[in-house]
């Protein structure tokens, strides 16, 4: 099934003060929320996949990728890694649209995904068999989609090649089942509307698979290593909520409630960067969002992202992206 979803971003300029910052409702900013309304989702492809034994197949870069596995065991290896075994219940998630290969086994060999597209079936479905495998080694839900927009770079830059959140004791998490019931429900009776509800649903899952993996992992994740230290976190939602405020790294550490020193070691150590080297690739992350509306003309989006001058904006941006803030919606569209 084609999916065309564009879900509108909606900028955040919230005023903040010491203690972190509010949305106009007085409800708290949530990061994650915050950053993720930023990118699109463009699903492409939504189904049920049978893998039998000897069976192993490749699939070109492009785009991102999700795997749930509802049975049995599968092996993915993204180009140039290692290879993982996923068993029932987990779910895996590709973001960076690297080519990739799934497998029964680690060393099974693997033919092109493009010699089984004669095999889909309503598309909802597809047995992906070679060689002389006849038993089943794993079903499982799989969805293609891409990331869209001019914040992708900044957002996505904390993911590794391969996100996996492991089974629970009991099982695959309610969520993910739940979540996977669904999608499949709206792929194979492509009722009125599946279209939107099946990117909706895709969008839901991928949230949902980040938010979960970064918090089992506290540190080094960029931005959603933040997430998980309370006063970094504070520190982030208010450079997120007022990224043109003059910030300096004496008023970041006051709404850390540290001091300069420990605060710029405790902020790279769980962002991976420096504070003021952070601040600036979201500043420009948002002025690349606002070009490509058409609606902000080059001086305003300097003056959102906190820049003082034309000059030094387009700098910035030429230097961090490689082409001219007035060329961003001609690239993007």
């Amino acid at each position: 099934m084609n999916i065309d979803y564009d879900r509108t971003a909606e900028l955040h300029a919230q005023s903040s003060g010491l203690e972190g910052a509010s949305s106009p409702q007085g409800r708290p900013i949530d990061l994650l929320s915050q950053v993720l309304t930023m990118i699109r989702l463009h699903g492409e492809l939504v189904y049920r996949g049978t893998l039998t034994d000897q069976a192993g197949v490749t699939f070109a870069a492009g785009p991102a990728y999700f795997y749930f596995v509802e049975t049995g065991t599968m092996w993915v290896t993204v180009e140039g890694g290692a290879a993982l075994e996923l068993s029932e219940g987990c779910v895996a998630l590709l973001p960076h649209g690297q080519g990739h290969r799934i497998a029964d086994g680690a060393s099974t060999a693997s033919e092109d995904m493009r010699n089984f597209s004669a095999n889909m079936l309503g598309g909802d479905a597809l047995t992906l068999q070679s060689g002389d495998g006849t038993s089943v080694a794993s079903t499982f839900v799989v969805g293609s989609f891409r990331f869209e927009g001019g914040p992708v770079r900044t957002v996505l830059s904390a993911l590794p090649a391969l996100v996996t959140i492991p089974r629970q004791e009991t099982g695959a998490p309610g969520w993910l089942k739940a979540i996977s019931h669904f999608l499949m429900d709206e792929a194979h009776e492509a009722r009125p509307g599946a279209a939107l509800m099946i990117s909706r649903l895709i969008d839901l899952l991928v949230i949902r698979t980040l938010r979960t993996w970064a918090e089992a992992r506290p540190t080094n994740l960029g931005w959603l290593g933040g997430l998980s230290e309370e006063r970094i976190g504070r520190v982030l939602t208010a450079m997120h909520a007022a990224p043109e405020h003059n910030w300096t790294v004496e008023s970041l550490a006051n709404i850390a409630a540290m001091s300069r020193s420990i605060f710029s070691e405790r902020f790279t150590a769980a962002v991976g960067e420096s504070p003021l080297r952070y601040l600036t690739r979201w500043r420009l992350t948002i002025a690349a969002d606002l070009l490509k509306t058409g609606k902000v003309r080059v001086t305003e989006a300097a003056q959102r992202a906190g820049y003082a001058s034309d000059a030094a904006f387009s700098r910035a941006f030429k230097a961090y992206f490689g082409y001219a803030p007035s060329e961003t919606r001609r690239i993007h569209f």
